[in-house]
């Protein structure tokens, strides 16, 4: 099947010449794109139209830039586009949403830091940043947290889009939360005040409040970043660790994580057949 998609890859590059023009660089770049998105897509027929999984093209330009990522996307949706033109079958691309990169990631804190700043805080202190950093979870899904949605071994988390996930409570989590309830009496979220949950702002005034006892200053994404870091830099699979952050695409979690360079340094010497010393 990707031969005949090749053929009409060199179709569709005669036609951005004839057609519209574009000049020999535009279509040389557009050519590259084409083709080394076709090493990688994934291409199977479904119900009488054919799919392209972009999902293994994704994962591997996914630590480029933003821009670059759009342009070569952008290639591809130009020239799905013609081959719609001209097929009977219809062609879909999966994996294609667009994908917001901050400019700056924020940078983990290490485990050495917040088990500092937790030597220093009280137990309210204690829980948020736990629940943080034990669960992965963004501050408006914490804020928004129900006792309800506790279990012994399970919290079920409400994301982004109305989207449910399921994260693992660690024992220890589950310890340091009994002795939270039996000292704060909580009746529907897991913080409160005045019957309503605690805002977002008022979490992040705790976190703030905390960690600048020990002069850092910590914002709650970073110790969700800390999560997942630390979850790939330990051999867990992204797609695990995609699916506890609650992302819809796998490489928006290779892009937020940016896999730390223990992870890239595992890998490296698993893939080169030099590292173990072999000639």
């Amino acid at each position: 099947m990707k031969k005949s998609i090749d053929k009409l890859r060199v179709h569709y590059l005669e036609s951005l010449e004839k057609l519209r023009g574009y000049s020999d660089l535009t279509i040389k770049n557009y050519d590259e794109s084409i083709k080394e998105a076709l090493r990688y897509i994934e291409i199977y027929e479904e119900n009488q139209n054919i799919i392209l999984n972009l999902m293994p093209y994704r994962l591997q330009i996914a630590s480029l830039n933003a821009k670059t990522i759009s342009k070569k996307l952008s290639a591809l949706r130009g020239f799905v586009s013609f081959i719609n033109t001209m097929q009977i079958k219809h062609y879909i691309l999966l994996a294609d949403e667009s994908i917001k990169v901050a400019k700056t990631l924020p940078k983990p804190i290490s485990h050495e830091n917040i088990m500092e700043a937790l030597e220093k805080a009280d137990l309210q202190e204690k829980i948020v940043v736990v629940m943080l950093y034990t669960l992965g979870l963004r501050i408006s899904e914490l804020s928004s947290l129900k006792l309800s949605d506790i279990s012994q071994e399970w919290v079920r988390v409400l994301g982004k889009g109305n989207k449910q996930r399921d994260v693992p409570l660690l024992k220890n989590t589950k310890q340091l939360l009994e002795e939270y309830l039996e000292n704060f009496s909580m009746k529907k979220f897991l913080f409160e005040k005045n019957g309503e949950k605690l805002s977002e702002n008022s979490l992040r005034y705790i976190i703030t409040k905390l960690f600048k006892r020990v002069g850092m200053k910590v914002t709650p994404h970073q110790l969700r970043h800390s999560y997942a870091t630390s979850l790939l830099n330990s051999g867990a699979p992204i797609v695990d660790v995609s699916e506890l952050l609650g992302h819809s695409s796998m490489a928006t979690t290779q892009i937020y994580t940016k896999l730390g360079s223990a992870l890239k340094q595992q890998n490296y010497n698993k893939a080169h057949p030099l590292a173990s010393g072999d000639e």
